[in-house]
């Protein structure tokens, strides 16, 4: 998908024809095929609204599976994240711990809990990301995920450092999310990675960014 968001100049804007890149398919397409977060394919609108890339967020089909190259481009960057870090440093360790519970919270809902699950997810956020996040899951995930009576819950398989720094950290996190819907009730896994960008707000690791990798 080349098409862009416009430029945001205050509040993010979300545009849910700019969102499925690969997929095309949108909550109304007569496929039937359940829609529901995850970080399989990419949102690339907010590189105009923020310094970084702040998120990928899709809405793609249930039943995509990652393929084999990108299984293994994961493995690799695991084992080169993972060698040489102090993996039992305390600040590592609660890092690795804030990155692998936000990653839980964003990607799983159901729809007879969905609010309390959004607000929850919001809670594990911080800066540019959490408005993002706010303004698409009100405009599309939260009406898709009721229409289609979405449940997705994500599983964390391992996670590692990729830097640390005193109020900055990366953390790369393999993980499995199992979806069912309206229209698929059968459940579909997926294995997927992500790189989760933290800083510490009060004391405590947010999440202020969430890349496929």
């Amino acid at each position: 998908m080349t098409a862009e968001h416009p430029e945001v100049r205050g509040e993010p804007q979300v545009d849910d024809k700019e969102i499925g890149a690969g997929d095309h398919r949108h909550a109304d397409d007569s496929t039937g095929d359940a829609e529901c977060l995850t970080v399989g394919t990419s949102v690339r609108a907010q590189r105009r609204w923020t310094h970084r890339a702040i998120s990928h967020w899709p809405l793609i089909a249930a039943g995509a599976l990652l393929t084999a190259a990108a299984a293994t481009t994961a493995g690799l960057y695991f084992g080169q994240y993972r060698g040489g870090e102090q993996i039992n440093d305390a600040s590592a360790k609660s890092a690795i711990g804030a990155a692998s519970d936000g990653t839980v919270a964003l990607l799983s809902y159901s729809p007879d809990r969905l609010q309390s699950d959004l607000t929850a997810a919001k809670s594990h956020l911080t800066g540019e990301f959490l408005t993002y996040y706010g303004k698409f899951t009100d405009q599309i995930v939260a009406p898709a995920a009721k229409e289609k009576a979405v449940s997705t819950k994500a599983v964390i398989q391992r996670a590692a450092i990729a830097d640390l720094h005193d109020d900055t950290a990366r953390v790369l996190v393999f993980l499995d999310q199992t979806t069912t819907s309206k229209d698929a009730p059968e459940p579909v896994q997926t294995a997927s990675s992500v790189m989760v960008s933290l800083s510490k707000v009060h004391g405590a690791w947010l999440i202020s960014a969430f890349d496929p990798v």
